[in-house]
């Protein structure tokens, strides 16, 4: 009889201890800063598996300090990115949002202004949210001609500005002079290069202080 209570005892004091560990890890969890991707196939791993991209890579790097959660979608364009981005807060509920978007307006030749004002509504739609805000900037092929893409890439600029933003260029002159860094389509980075954009962004991240 003496024999079965102590089993008993210590059996809940097992349950006990496995249901501390699981509730302090669930805490643990709830605690980490939710770092959000929004963005386009430059952010989507384009052309390779999910796994290859940096924003995988960047979860894995700071997987015990950052929650990353990649909600970029290929050819998504500023306007795509308005239209979806009230429900993806509200759902995922980030803390910090890395705001990757424009690429496709400018290959599509779409309005600049447009792009620029569906970029200033996403900022000002996190800021009433209290979501801190990291803007990417992007370029476009030699193609488009100086005036567009000075036009373009100073999008950005002006915008991190205006609502000091941490602001983070993805173009990169190095990958487009290094064999195999860019894809065929002369525009996404190869699997290769994925690592290198990862420490890019860990480094962006920490100098700006947006992780512990």
């Amino acid at each position: 009889m003496i024999q079965n209570r102590l089993k008993e005892k210590f059996t809940l004091c097992v349950c006990l201890c496995l249901i501390s560990c699981f509730t302090a890890k669930a805490l643990a969890e709830e605690r980490k800063p939710h770092l959000l991707i929004f963005g386009d196939s430059l952010s989507a791993a384009y052309g390779m598996d999910l796994e290859q991209g940096w924003a995988h890579l960047v979860a894995l790097e700071l997987s015990d300090t950052l929650k990353v959660t990649n909600a970029s979608i290929s050819g998504e364009t500023s306007g795509g990115g308005l239209a979806r981005l009230p429900i993806t807060l509200d759902e995922l509920k980030p803390d910090i949002v890395m705001l990757e978007l424009g690429a496709n307006d400018g290959l599509q030749g779409l309005s600049i202004s447009s792009m620029r004002d569906n970029l200033e509504q996403m900022i000002r739609l996190m800021r009433d949210k209290e979501v801190t805000v990291a803007l990417v900037g992007i370029s476009l092929p030699a193609s488009y001609g100086p005036r567009y893409i000075d036009k373009f890439r100073a999008t950005y600029t002006e915008l991190a500005e205006k609502y000091q933003l941490p602001f983070i260029d993805f173009y990169r002159e190095e990958f487009f002079l290094e064999p195999d860094s860019i894809q065929q389509d002369g525009l996404h980075p190869t699997a290769k290069t994925q690592g290198r954009v990862k420490d890019i962004v860990v480094d962006f991240l920490t100098s700006n202080n947006l992780i512990n």
